[in-house]
């Protein structure tokens, strides 16, 4: 059993995203005076007097928009209320109740779920708060005038969901999860990939490069295990990035890459591996994470003897520091080779969690130091006294030797080739701490 899902519905700019925000502890939604800033639902786990649940953030309703994207958001919205256990109708008392807010209260009426009327930008609590009674003409019972910039009056709101929340069962709070944020540059694919993944229109899919612009998490649990999908929005070149709104969606980007356990570098074959690809990739690398590069639109390419051994040749050739990384060939659009996609994540978390034994470790190092010597310099050779392992995600090691500065990339390299080769560690880097220790043991 997953945790209660709550729902925030209204129509755009009545300050949804800020209200999210607060209950989440952090600027996870985008929050620009904008409507229809927030286009698809985001998610963020919280908790209230001890029980944790779910929230999602939706795009505003707008009920007889035709606008592509609008009437995207619209759909979105719905999915969202078809997963909810309690929905937040979200208002803004100081324009009274208009007829988009009577539209989407008959359609919530409909869902037959629990729903709690929320009158937001009371910021003057004692005035704003006279403008209540006519929310009551909505037919969802007792409304609740909040400030969600000012914190004010969201106790309440909270004691209120709280109430209609299902009873909790056990396993509720099972983390045995493995996150997955699928990266890469904008209208690769990325969006594309979930939904097949998920098996259904989850994130809003259109060929309108930057759609995305929240990253978005989907719970999905199947019989390869348990498994959070965050979407992330495409990451421009610097010099396209003019809109404040697309800068908060690349930190937001590289937020979605901290948090998550896997990343799938998602790289167009049609296009091949371009300077921004080669960017994104770096940063997860950085960051320690598990890496699989995903090549979309494999359908497309034109293909002859021994092409997809060359392509993976020119991969790894522009993306050399990530020669640990396993390729795979898809097509997100006919689902080619997609469901191949869940053993190899579970192989690389697997991986990037890897924790080896200390005598084991130095059995290998030992084994590499008789193969091929230490270096020398100017007479003062490396010596090599033990490694350690220091943590997991991504493999860390120390090793202790004599001087640091004699500890060389390129033998570092080596010895981190014997520790793959010992121990695959495939699909994650390997990070080396060098410490100095003298010959009686003093570090």
């Amino acid at each position: 059993m997953s945790k209660p899902i709550v729902a925030i519905i209204g129509k755009p700019n009545v300050g949804k995203s800020t209200f999210f925000n607060y209950l989440a502890g952090s600027r996870i939604s985008i929050v620009e005076d904008t409507p229809g800033v927030t286009r698809d639902r985001v998610y963020a786990d919280t908790n209230w007097r001890g029980r944790n649940f779910t929230l999602i953030d939706t795009g505003g309703i707008e009920p007889k928009s035709e606008d592509i994207i609008l009437s995207q958001m619209r759909e979105q919205a719905n999915l969202a209320i078809s997963m909810a256990d309690v929905i937040i109708f979200l208002t803004d008392i100081r324009q009274g109740v208009t007829s988009a807010d009577k539209e989407i209260a008959i359609m919530l009426k409909k869902s037959g779920k629990p729903i709690v009327l929320v009158c937001n930008k009371a910021d003057n609590f004692e005035k704003d708060r006279e403008g209540i009674y006519e929310f009551y003409n909505l037919g969802l019972g007792d409304p609740f005038p909040i400030s969600a910039s000012n914190a004010i009056g969201i106790g309440d709101v909270l004691d209120e969901i709280y109430k209609d929340f299902p009873e909790k069962e056990e396993g509720e709070d099972d983390d045995s999860t493995i996150k997955v944020a699928v990266i890469g540059k904008p209208n690769v694919g990325k969006s594309s990939l979930v939904n097949k993944l998920l098996g259904e229109n989850r994130a809003i899919v259109s060929n309108i490069a930057g759609t995305t612009r929240d990253a978005i998490d989907s719970e999905l649990e199947n019989e390869h295990g348990k498994y959070i999908l965050i979407d992330t929005a495409g990451i421009r070149k610097k010099s396209k990035v003019k809109e404040s709104i697309e800068k908060f969606s690349i930190m937001r980007t590289l937020l979605a890459v901290e948090r998550a356990d896997v990343c799938l570098m998602m790289i167009d074959a049609t296009e091949g591996v371009t300077d921004q690809d080669a960017k994104i990739a770096g940063e997860a690398h950085e960051a320690g994470k598990g890496i699989i590069i995903v090549v979309n639109k494999w359908d497309e390419y034109e293909k002859e003897t021994g092409t997809l051994e060359k392509y993976k040749k020119e991969i790894y050739n522009r993306l050399s520091y990530l020669s640990y990384a396993p390729i795979i060939f898809i097509s997100a659009k006919t689902g080619q080779r997609v469901n191949k996609l869940f053993d190899l994540i579970n192989h690389v978390a697997e991986q990037n969690a890897l924790r080896v034994s200390t005598s084991i470790l130095n059995q290998v190092i030992n084994e590499a130091i008789a193969i091929v010597q230490p270096p020398t310099d100017k007479g003062k050779r490396l010596k090599i006294f033990y490694g350690t392992q220091a943590s997991t995600k991504p493999p860390t090691f120390v090793i202790f030797v004599n001087n640091k500065e004699l500890f060389h990339f390129s033998y570092e390299r080596y010895i981190v080739n014997q520790i793959r080769k010992e121990f695959g560690l495939e699909g994650t880097p390997v990070r080396i701490i060098t410490r100095e220790k003298s010959e009686k043991g003093e570090i």
